[in-house]
């Protein structure tokens, strides 16, 4: 292989299908969720507000916003192993978007949870850049459906 991209093409080819691991454990604070919600504006109730919620909400507690759940992705997965050395020479990692994205559960206030990722394809796009998708999946523990399912795209530019 000829420079750094196709190096790791051919490593990303390996593992496809394949899972990367578990990332940590991290708790999601009512302190959080309110920053959350001043950074977006977004104030509702079943957010923001643990009485109103405890008296109307049919979780009776507040919840985290589903677009914090999605945004702690990179957090979350900052603790999952990278495949050795497909990252050499890596320059920059660009969030290029996502093709599925679904909630399948609340995350409610004071729950802990965790990453797991699945690569699902890879691509050259460029003689320096690859493109991958990778399937995120938000754990909440002690729950039977996962609070996020979302297939991540990232362009790897490399040097």
């Amino acid at each position: 292989m000829g420079n750094n991209a196709e190096s790791a093409l051919a490593i990303f080819k390996q593992r496809l299908g394949t899972e990367d691991g578990l990332g940590d454990w991290h708790k999601v604070e009512q302190s959080q969720i309110n920053q959350f919600a001043d950074a977006t504006g977004d104030h509702q109730f079943i957010h923001v507000d643990p009485e109103k919620a405890a008296q109307l909400s049919p979780y009776k507690v507040t919840i985290a916003h589903g677009f914090l759940t999605l945004s702690l992705i990179p957090y979350l997965t900052a603790s999952i192993p990278l495949p050795e050395h497909a990252y050499e020479g890596l320059l920059m990692g660009i969030n290029y978007g996502l093709d599925r994205l679904r909630f399948p559960s609340p995350v409610k206030v004071d729950s802990r949870v965790r990453a797991r990722r699945e690569l699902v394809e890879v691509e050259l796009k460029a003689e320096n850049t690859l493109q991958i998708k990778q399937k995120v999946t938000v754990e909440i523990e002690g729950e039977s459906k996962p609070g996020c399912v979302a297939e991540f795209l990232t362009r790897l530019v490399y040097a």
